[in-house]
C-alpha cells in the first residue's frame, strides 16, 4: 500500500455508553479516542489516511482494526501488542450530566515510544496529526510524538496539534509545559475553547490565537462550537460563524474539525476555505450520537454549507 497523506497518532479505545432507559446495566459498545475519530473522519471525507498506534491482542484491537478496514484507513502503522490490553472507557448518565471512567494505565498505546515508532509510516505522510492526550497518556508516549513531529517537519509535512487539554490524565503545569513546546513544532494548532480557557484565563478569541502565535505555532484555529471558530494564518484572521444545525451529542465533534481540516488541506484548499468546509462537518457531527457513527460524509457538508449560503 502506498504511504498514507494524513498519519494521525494516539490512543484508540473501546466506549462502553450505558443505555439512556431504564435498565442501567446495559452498555452500548461503540469506538472513541480523539486520533482515531479525526483519522476516521478524514477517510470518509476522501482522504487517504493512515494511523500509528499500539493495540491489545484481544478482541478489542480486532474490532478497531475491523472498524478502520470498513473506514478505509491504513493500519500499517499499527502494532499488536501481545503483553497489553486495548483501552477501554465508560459512560455514565445520571442527574448532573455524563461521566467517563477510563481502564487505559498500562494500555497498549502507553507502551508508544521512539524505539517503536514507525518511522516509515511516518515519514511518508505530508500531513502529521497528533494532540495532547496522545501525549498525556504516558511520558513514553509523549516521546513518540514529539520524535514523529521531527520527523514529519524533517520531511516538510505539514503538523497538526490539538491540545485536547484533559485534567485527568496529567496536571495543568506539565500539561502546559507539553502543549507550548508542541506549539513551537506545529504548523496548525488547533485547540477547543475548552483548551482555551484552561491555558489562557480570561482571555478573548483574538488573544488566545495572539498567544498560541507567540508560542510558535505558524497557523492557529480556535474552535468556538456553537459560536464557530476564528482561524489566523499569522498574517490574516477571521471569524467563521457555525452553521445552524439540531445538536444532540457534541461527541467527537472536535476531532472532526481536524480530520475534515485536514482533509481539506490535502485536497488543495486553502486553510480559510478548508475551516469554512470543517466547521461544517464539525457541526453535522454533533447531529447524531456517538463519536463515529455521525461523522459525515462530503456532499452532506455541502449541502449544509450551500444552505447556509443560501439563508
Amino acid at each position: 500500500m502506498t504511504s498514507a497523506t494524513i498519519v494521525a497518532i494516539g490512543e484508540p479505545m473501546i466506549e462502553f455508553n450505558q443505555a439512556r432507559s431504564d435498565d442501567a446495566s446495559t452498555y452500548l459498545q461503540g469506538f472513541g479516542g480523539d486520533t482515531s475519530n479525526m483519522a476516521i473522519a478524514a477517510a470518509r471525507l476522501g482522504a487517504h489516511v493512515g494511523y500509528v498506534t499500539r493495540l491489545g491482542d484481544d478482541v478489542f484491537g480486532q474490532l478497531f482494526m475491523d472498524l478502520w478496514a470498513r473506514e478505509g484507513v491504513d493500519a500499517s502503522g499499527v502494532t499488536i501488542d501481545a503483553d497489553a490490553a486495548t483501552g477501554v472507557y465508560f459512560v455514565t448518565h445520571g442527574a448532573t450530566g455524563h461521566a467517563f471512567s477510563y481502564l487505559r494505565t498500562g494500555s497498549a498505546a502507553t507502551k508508544l515510544s521512539p524505539g517503536n515508532l514507525p518511522q516509515d509510516v511516518v515519514g511518508g505522510a505530508r500531513l502529521l496529526h497528533a494532540s495532547g492526550i496522545s501525549q498525556a497518556i504516558s511520558g513514553s508516549a509523549c516521546d513518540a510524538v514529539f520524535a514523529a513531529m521531527d520527523i514529519a517537519r524533517g520531511r516538510g509535512a505539514i503538523v497538526t496539534y490539538d491540545p485536547n487539554l484533559r485534567l485527568k490524565l496529567w496536571p495543568l503545569p506539565r500539561a502546559r509545559a507539553v502543549i507550548f513546546a508542541s506549539l513551537a513544532l506545529c504548523d496548525w494548532c488547533l485547540p477547543s475553547q475548552d483548551d482555551a480557557t484552561l491555558l489562557f484565563p480570561g482571555a478573548a478569541p483574538e488573544a488566545v490565537v495572539d498567544a498560541c502565535h507567540r508560542a510558535g505555532a505558524r497557523g492557529v484555529v480556535l474552535k468556538r462550537g456553537a459560536a464557530g471558530c476564528v482561524i489566523s494564518d499569522g498574517r490574516r484572521i477571521e471569524t467563521i460563524a457555525a452553521c445552524r444545525v439540531t445538536p444532540v451529542d457534541a461527541t467527537g465533534a472536535g476531532d472532526c474539525f481536524d480530520g475534515a481540516f485536514a482533509a481539506r488541506l490535502m485536497a488543495g484548499d486553502n486553510p480559510f476555505t478548508a475551516a469554512r468546509f470543517a466547521n461544517g462537518a464539525a457541526a453535522l457531527a454533533t447531529t447524531g450520537f456517538g463519536a463515529v457513527a455521525p461523522l459525515p460524509r462530503p456532499e452532506d457538508v455541502q449541502q449544509l454549507l450551500n444552505q447556509a449560503v443560501v439563508a
